[in-house]
């Protein structure tokens, strides 16, 4: 089977061809802040990247003809995990979406090519993924529920390919999966459902090198009001300048931790810091499955350092086996998703749009 992946970010589109589980092609299309200056919404640069993607595929003399096309997912209504081919309400919804981000283009592109060549497009476990136990979504405000919005892809992808490796099925695991990036999300993972996890995007949880994390309510409605902020302000405060980049200036973790190992104390003390967080948000997922996670999977790019994985281990180790998985294979796990629901072994969904409601179980 030929897989066509595209997964486009806020300043590059990556594309890959798959035969199978093989990568046989890839290449990632880097976009300038001056090529992108001109677009005021991210909807506008649909035609740019498009036309990119077709020099790209030129260039190297790829054959176009796929048996599916595949494109990272978008901000949409909150929906269960798993492969979805693009249909007119998702691509309604994307127009329409909450947030702006370049991952909403994935599902347009992905139809545009997959209607070249006459093959199925499919999105798979956008980051609104929602699979939520009800009691999990209640605050202690009815005007605030919490909401699902993690890396749900690759969260995913490693519960499955460790999964795999037990051989067994996702289906037939409980396992907690964290993964760790410029945003950290921990999620609880039971027999293929994440009913519980933090909101990655929006700051709660753990802080992380660009997140808050969860804040004193009191103490942030205070700032809110204090008049120094506007609420545009907050929000990036939230979202991307806080943690790292707000105690130390920078959202790199590896120059923090090379500067913590050259003795450099406030390093030091923000990723012990840091990672206390995460670990007790291991804990609360732990809980979350009664204490039967069978591995504790640790993923995203802060995998790759030994240094923070230790750090979390010894905080951690003692609820269960703690399986490192690193990076973010989102080309690979999106390819995996389309060839399983072309063999079958992954079921399709229908997107409707329509608010998620899950069961407690």
């Amino acid at each position: 089977m030929r897989i066509f992946v595209i997964n486009p970010g806020s300043t590059s589109t990556k594309i890959a061809v798959y035969e199978n589980e093989k990568q046989v092609w890839v290449h990632n299309i880097r976009h300038s802040t001056e090529e992108l200056a001109g677009f005021v919404h991210i909807n506008e640069q649909y035609d740019f990247r498009r036309h990119r993607i077709a020099e790209a595929l030129k260039e190297a003399g790829i054959d176009t003809k796929f048996d599916a096309v595949i494109g990272r997912g978008g901000l949409l209504h909150p929906t269960p995990g798993g492969v979805y081919p693009v249909n007119a309400k998702m691509k309604e919804d994307l127009i329409h979406a909450e947030h702006e981000h370049a991952c909403n283009l994935g599902a347009f592109l992905a139809d545009d090519w997959a209607f070249r060549t006459g093959c199925p497009a499919y999105i798979a476990d956008p980051v609104v993924v929602d699979e939520l136990d009800e009691r999990a979504r209640r605050t202690g405000l009815p005007q605030i529920e919490r909401r699902s919005i993690f890396h749900a892809l690759n969260s995913k992808a490693v519960a499955r390919r460790y999964a795999a490796s037990r051989g067994v099925a996702y289906e037939d695991i409980d396992v907690i999966v964290g993964h760790l990036g410029g945003g950290i999300s921990i999620s609880a993972h039971r027999h293929g459902r994440v009913i519980d996890v933090n909101n990655a995007l929006d700051g709660e949880g753990p802080f992380s090198p660009e997140r808050v994390g969860t804040l004193p309510a009191y103490e942030l409605a205070e700032l809110c009001f204090s008049g120094q902020y506007t609420l545009k302000e907050v929000k990036k405060m939230i979202t991307t300048r806080g943690g790292a980049v707000a105690y130390l200036g920078t959202n790199n973790l590896k120059t923090v931790e090379d500067r913590a190992l050259e003795g450099d104390v406030a390093c030091r003390d923000f990723l012990e810091a840091m990672f206390y967080t995460v670990a007790k948000q291991i804990g609360a997922m732990h809980v979350a499955l009664k204490g039967k996670a069978e591995a504790i999977i640790l993923t995203g790019g802060i995998a790759y350092s030994d240094y923070c994985v230790d750090l979390l281990r010894e905080q951690i180790s003692y609820l269960a086996p703690v399986v490192v998985i690193p990076g973010e294979d989102e080309m690979g796990a999106l390819a995996e998703n389309a060839l399983g629901a072309l063999n079958g072994t992954l079921i399709c969904r229908e997107y409707t749009g329509e608010k998620l409601t899950t069961a407690t179980v």
